[in-house]
């Protein structure tokens, strides 16, 4: 039996309608000690006795009452207390400020096509770009999390490439780091006030996965290199690749942007508590 005393952080957290009209609330919580991950349902009832605040995410909550399931994974929740209140990610002008320090990365490149191509994008979707979350729930699941993301991809791209040996060109993998998730921009919507994330139904009516975004757009201009290598970056098509990497005979540079957005995703500042950890430390 888990410690039913445990603190937990608030992953996710959406409402929606029962079958009988009234409604449900799915909250889903780690576990601080373990980071196991409970999945919650909160009936009307209780949604209406507790403050909407409480289920932000980050927020450090604790459960005071619940039902729970005989492996313990599963509860239904009667009440909760608020422990630590979380940012929702990034203030607005550490967005702007990243969002510049990428901007000036890109117009150093050489090659003038590739970088006109990465900066246009970057400018046409920079109200979008600049709140963005990367995940749902699994990494950088916060305000501005997509553009942390990236940057830290970038920052691992520069370390690994001289030990690449010239197998991929070094302009195509920054650009395929800074791109291989635009689709996300469009994939998710995020409020500003709670953080809580949401899949955007309007593109699920046209597109499979962030994925293919990023692959059509590429493909599109002419890069076809930096549109394998998004194709490739989930590494598994039942994880959502579009070229799964267990094929054979691919050529190395396909395998790179896997590595390093895994690496980010793993080590990076992945959830919103990371972000009150100093640049650098």
């Amino acid at each position: 039996m888990p410690d039913l005393n445990a603190d937990y952080e608030v992953l996710n957290f959406i409402v929606g309608d029962t079958k009988a009209g009234t409604k449900m609330g799915k909250l889903q919580l780690k576990n601080l000690n373990d980071s196991s991950v409970l999945n919650c349902i909160l009936w009307e009832e209780t949604l209406n006795r507790l403050d909407e605040k409480l289920f932000k995410t980050g927020n450090t909550v604790k459960i005071l009452t619940a039902s729970y399931n005989e492996k313990y994974n599963n509860c239904l929740v009667n009440n909760m207390e608020l422990i630590e209140e979380a940012i929702c990610g990034l203030e607005e002008n550490e967005r702007d400020e990243k969002y510049n320090q990428l901007v000036a990365f890109v117009e150093t490149f050489k090659n003038e096509k590739l970088k006109n191509f990465v900066l246009n994008t970057l400018n046409d979707n920079k109200q979008e770009f600049l709140i963005a979350p990367a995940a749902k729930s699994m990494h950088h699941n916060y305000i501005g999390g997509l553009l942390v993301h990236v940057l830290e991809c970038v920052d691992f791209a520069k370390i690994i490439y001289p030990k690449l040996n010239n197998k991929v060109d070094e302009q195509e993998l920054y650009a395929a780091c800074i791109l291989h998730d635009i689709g996300k921009i469009f994939e998710y919507k995020i409020n500003l006030e709670t953080g809580f994330i949401e899949y955007n139904e309007e593109f699920k009516k046209d597109w499979l996965t962030h994925s293919q975004y990023g692959y059509a757009l590429c493909m599109k201009e002419g890069f076809k290199n930096i549109a394998k290598m998004i194709a490739a970056h989930h590494g598994r098509s039942d994880w959502g690749a579009m070229i799964d990497l267990s094929e054979r005979d691919l050529e190395p540079f396909y395998y790179i942007v896997h590595h390093i957005d895994d690496l980010s995703a793993k080590f990076g500042k992945i959830n919103v508590k990371d972000l009150k950890v100093k640049e650098g430390v």
